[in-house]
Protein backbone atom coordinates (compact mmCIF):
# COMPACT_ATOMS: atom_id res chain seq x y z
CA UNK A 1 0.00 0.00 0.00
CA UNK A 2 1.36 3.44 -0.91
CA UNK A 3 1.38 6.30 1.53
CA UNK A 4 -1.19 8.13 -0.63
CA UNK A 5 -3.68 5.27 -0.17
CA UNK A 6 -4.08 6.18 3.51
CA UNK A 7 -4.30 9.97 3.05
CA UNK A 8 -7.48 11.77 4.09
CA UNK A 9 -8.88 15.30 4.18
CA UNK A 10 -7.34 18.09 2.15
CA UNK A 11 -4.43 15.96 1.01
CA UNK A 12 -6.78 13.29 -0.32
CA UNK A 13 -8.73 16.01 -2.14
CA UNK A 14 -5.53 17.34 -3.74
CA UNK A 15 -4.48 13.87 -4.81
CA UNK A 16 -7.95 13.08 -6.19
CA UNK A 17 -8.06 16.29 -8.25
CA UNK A 18 -4.57 15.72 -9.61
CA UNK A 19 -5.32 12.05 -10.27
CA UNK A 20 -8.42 12.92 -12.29
CA UNK A 21 -6.53 15.34 -14.52
CA UNK A 22 -3.66 12.89 -14.93
CA UNK A 23 -6.14 10.18 -15.93
CA UNK A 24 -7.67 12.30 -18.69
CA UNK A 25 -4.25 13.33 -19.99
CA UNK A 26 -3.05 9.71 -20.10
CA UNK A 27 -6.33 8.50 -21.57
CA UNK A 28 -6.00 11.00 -24.40
CA UNK A 29 -2.87 9.25 -25.70
CA UNK A 30 -4.36 5.75 -25.57
CA UNK A 31 -3.51 3.46 -28.48
CA UNK A 32 -1.27 6.00 -30.24
CA UNK A 33 1.94 5.28 -32.08
CA UNK A 34 5.02 7.37 -31.40
CA UNK A 35 4.54 8.97 -34.81
CA UNK A 36 0.97 10.07 -33.99
CA UNK A 37 1.97 11.22 -30.49
CA UNK A 38 4.61 13.47 -32.10
CA UNK A 39 2.30 14.86 -34.77
CA UNK A 40 1.15 18.49 -34.65
CA UNK A 41 -2.52 18.79 -35.61
CA UNK A 42 -3.05 22.52 -35.08
CA UNK A 43 -1.07 25.69 -35.79
CA UNK A 44 0.37 25.32 -32.30
CA UNK A 45 3.74 23.67 -31.66
CA UNK A 46 1.98 21.28 -29.28
CA UNK A 47 1.75 17.55 -29.83
CA UNK A 48 0.38 14.89 -27.49
CA UNK A 49 3.75 13.42 -26.55
CA UNK A 50 5.08 16.94 -26.01
CA UNK A 51 2.22 17.70 -23.62
CA UNK A 52 3.02 14.58 -21.58
CA UNK A 53 6.67 15.62 -21.56
CA UNK A 54 5.85 19.21 -20.55
CA UNK A 55 3.49 18.22 -17.73
CA UNK A 56 6.12 15.77 -16.43
CA UNK A 57 8.81 18.45 -16.40
CA UNK A 58 6.47 20.99 -14.83
CA UNK A 59 5.29 18.65 -12.07
CA UNK A 60 8.88 17.59 -11.32
CA UNK A 61 10.00 21.21 -11.15
CA UNK A 62 7.22 22.27 -8.76
CA UNK A 63 7.85 19.30 -6.47
CA UNK A 64 11.52 20.25 -6.48
CA UNK A 65 10.44 23.80 -5.59
CA UNK A 66 8.42 22.51 -2.63
CA UNK A 67 11.46 20.58 -1.42
CA UNK A 68 14.33 22.90 -2.39
CA UNK A 69 12.93 26.38 -2.98
CA UNK A 70 13.48 28.74 -5.89
CA UNK A 71 16.75 27.18 -7.01
CA UNK A 72 14.62 24.38 -8.47
CA UNK A 73 13.09 26.86 -10.90
CA UNK A 74 16.26 27.68 -12.82
CA UNK A 75 15.05 26.08 -16.05
CA UNK A 76 18.30 24.20 -16.56
CA UNK A 77 19.41 20.72 -15.64
CA UNK A 78 22.56 19.73 -13.73
CA UNK A 79 24.67 20.19 -16.89
CA UNK A 80 23.28 23.68 -17.48
CA UNK A 81 21.17 22.60 -20.47
CA UNK A 82 17.88 24.43 -20.89
CA UNK A 83 15.06 22.02 -20.07
CA UNK A 84 12.27 23.94 -21.75
CA UNK A 85 13.70 24.02 -25.28
CA UNK A 86 12.32 20.61 -26.25
CA UNK A 87 9.76 20.36 -23.50
CA UNK A 88 6.71 20.70 -25.72
CA UNK A 89 7.63 18.27 -28.47
CA UNK A 90 8.91 14.77 -28.92
CA UNK A 91 12.54 14.76 -29.92
CA UNK A 92 14.99 12.10 -31.08
CA UNK A 93 14.90 9.16 -28.73
CA UNK A 94 11.58 10.12 -27.14
CA UNK A 95 8.90 7.45 -27.20
CA UNK A 96 5.37 7.76 -25.93
CA UNK A 97 5.94 4.76 -23.69
CA UNK A 98 9.08 6.32 -22.23
CA UNK A 99 7.33 9.65 -21.68
CA UNK A 100 4.43 7.94 -19.92
CA UNK A 101 6.82 5.95 -17.72
CA UNK A 102 8.63 9.15 -16.74
CA UNK A 103 5.28 10.78 -16.00
CA UNK A 104 4.26 7.86 -13.79
CA UNK A 105 7.53 8.10 -11.87
CA UNK A 106 7.03 11.81 -11.26
CA UNK A 107 3.40 11.20 -10.25
CA UNK A 108 4.47 8.62 -7.65
CA UNK A 109 7.00 11.08 -6.24
CA UNK A 110 4.41 13.87 -6.06
CA UNK A 111 1.82 11.62 -4.44
CA UNK A 112 4.37 10.52 -1.83
CA UNK A 113 5.24 14.15 -1.11
CA UNK A 114 1.59 15.13 -0.68
CA UNK A 115 1.11 12.20 1.70
CA UNK A 116 4.20 12.84 3.81
CA UNK A 117 5.02 16.56 3.71
CA UNK A 118 4.83 17.79 7.30
CA UNK A 119 3.19 21.12 6.46
CA UNK A 120 1.35 22.22 3.30
CA UNK A 121 1.79 25.82 4.50
CA UNK A 122 5.60 25.62 4.24
CA UNK A 123 6.61 28.22 1.67
CA UNK A 124 9.50 29.47 -0.40
CA UNK A 125 10.02 32.71 -2.29
CA UNK A 126 9.19 32.48 -5.95
CA UNK A 127 12.02 33.22 -8.35
CA UNK A 128 12.24 36.74 -9.73
CA UNK A 129 10.55 36.55 -13.12
CA UNK A 130 8.17 38.78 -15.07
CA UNK A 131 5.27 36.40 -14.41
CA UNK A 132 5.54 36.27 -10.60
CA UNK A 133 4.89 39.35 -8.45
CA UNK A 134 8.05 40.75 -6.83
CA UNK A 135 8.67 39.23 -3.41
CA UNK A 136 5.91 36.63 -3.75
CA UNK A 137 6.03 33.34 -1.87
CA UNK A 138 4.16 30.14 -2.56
CA UNK A 139 3.28 27.47 -0.08
CA UNK A 140 3.48 23.79 -0.91
CA UNK A 141 -0.32 23.92 -1.23
CA UNK A 142 -0.14 26.72 -3.82
CA UNK A 143 2.50 24.85 -5.81
CA UNK A 144 0.35 21.70 -5.78
CA UNK A 145 -2.74 23.66 -6.83
CA UNK A 146 -0.70 25.07 -9.70
CA UNK A 147 0.31 21.55 -10.77
CA UNK A 148 -3.36 20.50 -10.68
CA UNK A 149 -4.40 23.51 -12.78
CA UNK A 150 -1.55 23.01 -15.25
CA UNK A 151 -2.38 19.33 -15.66
CA UNK A 152 -6.10 20.02 -16.17
CA UNK A 153 -5.37 22.77 -18.69
CA UNK A 154 -3.06 20.56 -20.71
CA UNK A 155 -5.48 17.62 -20.55
CA UNK A 156 -7.94 19.92 -22.33
CA UNK A 157 -5.32 20.88 -24.90
CA UNK A 158 -4.58 17.18 -25.42
CA UNK A 159 -8.27 16.44 -25.99
CA UNK A 160 -8.41 19.03 -28.79
CA UNK A 161 -5.21 17.73 -30.38
CA UNK A 162 -6.42 14.12 -30.21
CA UNK A 163 -9.78 15.00 -31.72
CA UNK A 164 -7.94 16.83 -34.54
CA UNK A 165 -5.67 13.82 -35.01
CA UNK A 166 -8.22 11.05 -35.42
CA UNK A 167 -11.59 12.16 -34.08
CA UNK A 168 -11.19 10.40 -30.72
CA UNK A 169 -12.45 12.32 -27.71
CA UNK A 170 -11.33 11.98 -24.12
CA UNK A 171 -13.61 14.36 -22.28
CA UNK A 172 -16.62 14.98 -24.45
Amino acid sequence: MTASASVTGERADLLQALGTSRHFLRYTVRDLTDENAARRTTVSELCLGGLIKHVTLTERQWVDFVLDGPSAMSGTDEAGTTRWAGGFRMEGGDTLRGLLEAYEEVARRTDELVATLPDLNASHPLPETPWFPPGARWSARQALLHVIAETAQHAGHADIIRESLDGAKSMG
